[in-house]
């Protein structure tokens, strides 16, 4: 049954320590009483997650109050914007105000995604009166290693470009127009070519306005990226959620920490992830097609899962964790996350793989004998990011061009002849040194097709700053298979820029080095038996 809609409504609620949130209802045109969906979120109510949820009205339509708030310091709310900081004690007073409202069942809600996924882990984690379940999509749980920094290689593209836009509508509200243009030429053309990279000329606006300074500041783990993730607040917590995420999203790694950290719960979850970027949520995915299925209707899933918490109606028999099989084009349901036991296909190569494409092959087992392939990595013309899950262009791309660079050693497997399904965690075990005490090793595993394209599948990185051996890449997880006729390939390089920052060699910390001050450096990397290099795989049957 759907229903006619009233018009929206802008109300306003006071916090305990006199803040006033403001917030748009909309609702039925007809008697209710009727549940009730929050959204909490920090970028202009009337936006309301559009860019990928269908419009409050439509929720509204299907017989809900539809409540989306802009959080403190943002949109027309008062106070001081504080990221993430304030979500939990704003969140549970929400909560008390949402409960005085009238004609409502007392049952709630929360949707949204990306930040806002965030303010519903916060709520739940103040104890929300009334809460009943959550839609948390695309979340950063731990900021530090979600969102900031992965590996210990600090997101520059996608840190400044979000950095930008957050400080641009503190600039605003302040009134300071002069900054606020400046914010938007950046966002357009993000400024990457300063004498220290990720100090540009628009850093003193971005400190006087925004949180971006703050995160070069604080290169690894600690208090203050604790007081603003979920991840270090949420402790057991016995609410239904449906987790939502993509394979090419920047935030896949929150969306897996979350459900990892709620299937301890007991409380029911389930988990449906698309081959989607953060936005949108379609077939076409950067330079790929996966076919009518990728564009499942989410809203409709969604709205499922609230008639079922909100209002007693059945749930759809579906399995708990439903994940996009990139090249089968299709959903595949598990009992729970897989875990299979990785696969290890092992590098080998005649110590060429850095100028031959053909040099470096992928087997079952190491060479006899140890090969060296040596990676140049030039700061003058750093190796290229081009798709996956962060950069200027997210999501599935032919990247044969970038593996034809000499600055990349390319490891590719013997063609198939049956179908390899992979589908869980990925992770690469790198014998690897450098002439340098620091530096970044990226992995890319990807799918080459019988035409030569090469689609890239997942990625990773990680900072060395001490000697080991091997080194641990920790890719993202995927779920895929290479059909008879294709091959795997790995390939590996010393940086991507302009999705991470330039490593200077130096292993001095983001944001303090010049450009003249960038080395070039010198990758060894190790195969044979001697040195078992190797990609560990999540195989699972068809």
């Amino acid at each position: 049954m759907t229903f006619e809609v009233a018009k929206p409504q802008t109300i306003s609620m006071t916090t305990p320590d006199g803040v006033r949130l403001d917030a748009d209802l909309w609702r039925p045109a007809a008697p209710g009483p009727f549940p009730v969906l929050l959204m909490r979120q920090p970028y202009g109510r009337a936006i309301a997650s559009t860019v990928v949820w269908a419009h409050p009205a439509w929720y509204a339509a299907q017989g809900y109050t539809v409540v989306i708030q802009d959080v403190r310091g943002r949109g027309s709310s008062g106070g001081d914007f504080r990221l993430w900081q304030d979500e939990v004690a704003d969140g549970k007073a929400t909560f008390d105000w949402i409960a005085t409202l009238p004609d409502t069942t007392g049952k709630v809600g929360m949707y949204g995604f990306s930040y806002q996924a965030s303010t519903q882990l916060l709520a739940a984690a103040a104890g929300a009166t009334g809460l009943a379940c959550l839609s948390p999509a695309m979340p950063a749980f731990d900021v530090y290693a979600d969102m900031a920094y992965e590996g210990g290689a600090f997101r520059l593209h996608q840190a400044l470009l979000w950095g930008v836009q957050m400080a641009a509508d503190n600039a605003r509200r302040a009134g300071d127009c002069d900054a606020f243009a400046a914010f938007i030429a950046a966002s357009r053309g993000l400024p990457l070519s300063a004498a220290i990279p990720e100090r540009p000329p628009v850093l003193a606006l971005l400190e006087k306005y925004g949180h971006y300074a703050n995160w070069l500041k604080h290169p690894k783990p600690g208090p203050y990226w604790a007081a603003m993730s979920a991840s270090a607040q949420l402790g057991k917590c016995d609410l239904p959620m449906l987790h939502i995420g993509g394979w090419f999203d920047s935030l896949l790694t929150g969306t897996l920490g979350l459900w990892k950290h709620m299937a301890e719960s007991g409380a029911p979850q389930r988990l449906k992830i698309g081959p989607w970027t953060h936005l949108p949520w379609g077939r076409k995915v950067g330079e790929r097609d996966f076919g009518q299925s990728a564009a499942r209707g989410m809203d409709r899933v969604q709205l499922a899962w609230f008639d079922h918490w909100l209002k007693g109606a059945p749930l759809p028999d579906e399995p708990a964790v439903e994940l996009f099989e990139m090249g089968g084009d299709r959903w595949r349901g598990f009992s729970a996350w897989p875990e299979p036991q990785p696969t290890r296909h092992f590098l080998a190569s005649d110590g060429l793989a850095a100028s031959d494409i053909a040099a470096g092959i992928l087997g079952a087992s190491p060479g006899s004998a140890t090969a060296i392939d040596r990676v140049v990595f030039d700061p003058w013309r750093p190796t290229p990011s081009h798709g996956g899950h962060t950069g200027p262009v997210s999501g599935a791309y032919d990247r044969a061009a970038i593996d034809a660079r000499t600055d990349v050693a390319t490891y590719t497997g013997p063609v198939l002849e049956r179908a390899l399904h992979l589908a869980g965690d990925v992770a690469a075990e790198i014998h690897v040194t450098a002439d340098a005490p620091c530096f970044d090793l990226f992995a890319v595993l990807s799918d080459v097709a019988p035409d030569g394209k090469v689609w890239n599948l997942t990625q990773g990185i990680v900072r060395v700053e001490t000697a080991q051996s091997p080194v641990r890449v920790a890719m993202r997880a995927t779920c895929a298979v290479l059909k008879p006729g294709h091959r795997l390939r790995l390939s590996l390089s010393a940086g991507a820029f302009p999705a991470f920052a330039v490593n200077p060699g130096t292993g001095n910390m983001p944001g303090t080095e010049t450009v003249d001050a960038q080395r070039i450096l010198c990758l060894s990397i190790a195969s044979g038996a001697a040195a078992p290099s190797a990609i560990l795989l999540p195989v699972v049957p068809e």
